[in-house]
């Protein structure tokens, strides 16, 4: 008979953005902190070019991508090496995610259980969340906050060029679950790492 398949399911919020900007999605059991950092960028919607980090919450040790320029206070490890779940639990729920390190996107990371999988259904899968992703390179919370005044206000000094830059038009509230497609995780490595063999 074969073994049941669980998932499990997480909640991510990006931190300092009110109303919160959220999603709820579930990973397969057995994924890395690499899968996960995908699955991230494709249900917030970023576009995964900058670099990225896990902190453990109770540790010292950090999940992401090891540099020999990086900040030797961090112990950093590679992502695709560790799977979530000795990490993630019940009883240690919490870690952030920080996404680009001149914007400095916080996000929480909160796992919140583990359930069976469905029989047919493609993991990772969004299943919930609210307001769309800030743009890339915005400069961070602050910036986003100066955005959307300006986007607000026709008469804002920057609202032209703001709103020609985010493309003629942004909607913060847009977000639909349905609409998120994830990559795949070792196509997502293989761009990144062309000249190092795929995990």
């Amino acid at each position: 008979m074969p073994r049941r398949k669980y998932v499990q399911r997480f909640r991510i919020e990006l931190l300092g953005i009110e109303p919160p900007i959220w999603r709820r999605i579930l990973m397969p059991e057995d994924c890395s902190f690499w899968d996960l950092h995908v699955a991230i960028q494709d249900a917030m919607g970023w576009l995964d070019c900058h670099l990225h980090l896990f902190r453990l919450v109770g540790s010292e040790a950090a999940m992401g991508i090891p540099s020999e320029d990086g900040d030797d206070s961090i112990d950093t490890r590679p992502g695709w090496e560790f799977r979530v779940r000795d990490f993630l639990s019940s009883w240690s729920p919490l870690a952030t995610y920080e996404y680009d390190f001149g914007d400095s996107w916080i996000h929480e990371v909160r796992f919140e259980d583990i359930e069976a999988a469905e029989k047919g259904v493609a993991y990772p899968r969004c299943v919930a969340g609210a307001r769309g992703c800030p743009p890339e390179d915005v400069g961070g919370v602050h910036g986003y906050e100066e955005f959307l005044r300006a986007l607000a206000d026709r008469s804002h000094p920057e609202h032209e060029v703001y709103r020609k830059w985010s493309g003629g038009s942004f909607d913060p509230e847009d977000f639909d679950p349905a609409a998120v497609r994830f990559d795949n995780p070792a196509k997502r490595w293989r761009q990144a790492f062309e000249s190092v063999d795929s995990p």
